[in-house]
């Protein structure tokens, strides 16, 4: 099954930057499509793959940042290839 995340990560601090960026660079260096924007980052590709690596990098960005937040959006369906119609 194929599926389609939007991730938001959210560190509360002044220096939020960094935590952010190392969030990133892991989703890229997973060969998962990967789509950036600059208010989320999306991945797409086979559910257990893209929930593995989900997982893996959630919980590095966690213990690396005391206070921090990560929003998440799941479609059941593999949405990379989406154009608008209007």
């Amino acid at each position: 099954m194929e599926i389609s995340v939007e991730l938001t990560l959210t560190p509360l601090q002044n220096n939020f930057e960094p935590p952010i960026i190392a969030f990133i660079k892991a989703l890229r260096a997973s060969g998962c499509t990967i789509k950036e924007t600059p208010l989320s980052t999306q991945v797409y590709g086979e559910f257990s793959s893209v929930m593995a690596l989900i997982t893996d990098v959630t919980k590095t960005a966690f213990e690396n940042t005391e206070h921090i937040i990560l929003n998440m959006k799941l479609v059941k369906s593999n949405r990379s290839d989406y154009e608008p119609t209007f």
